[in-house]
């Protein structure tokens, strides 16, 4: 098993490719390749974080964070792979509250024994919009 553990986070960004895996492994690299985060957008803090804790990072940039979902499921497409050629530590979300694809993470994550990272406004639309 390699080392680092990797990162892989759907957010928003200035520029890039939309729905393609991009390995990020420097700020600086990061920032030439993805811009500025847009608007409201957390995408982008969350990856610098990542770098910061000396994680790899693949960033995966969607059309709107939280509300563009055939942008997220194809994205969790690429990850249904048993050998991915990296250690899936955690998939970042943030700004994703949406059952559907909050749900469709969930194999993954039993999979690669990674975590789903998403921050507290959207664990709570999440829990509140869940079906009884």
């Amino acid at each position: 098993m390699p080392s680092r553990q990797t990162v892989f986070l759907f957010g928003e960004a200035e520029k890039g490719e939309f729905c393609t895996p991009l390995a990020c492994h420097s700020l600086a690299h990061l920032s030439d390749c993805l811009g500025n985060p847009p608007g409201e957008s957390k995408g982008i803090q969350y990856a610098v974080q990542a770098l910061m804790y000396e994680h790899d990072l693949i960033f995966f940039r969607v059309k709107e964070e939280g509300f563009s979902v055939p942008d997220y499921l194809k994205g969790l497409h690429l990850l249904q792979k048993k050998d991915l050629g990296f250690f899936l530590s955690a998939i970042c979300m943030p700004g994703v509250g949406d059952l559907t694809i909050i749900e469709a993470t969930d194999p993954i994550c039993q999979m690669h024994k990674s975590l789903l990272i998403i921050d507290e406004k959207d664990l709570y639309d999440y829990l509140t919009n869940h079906p009884k």
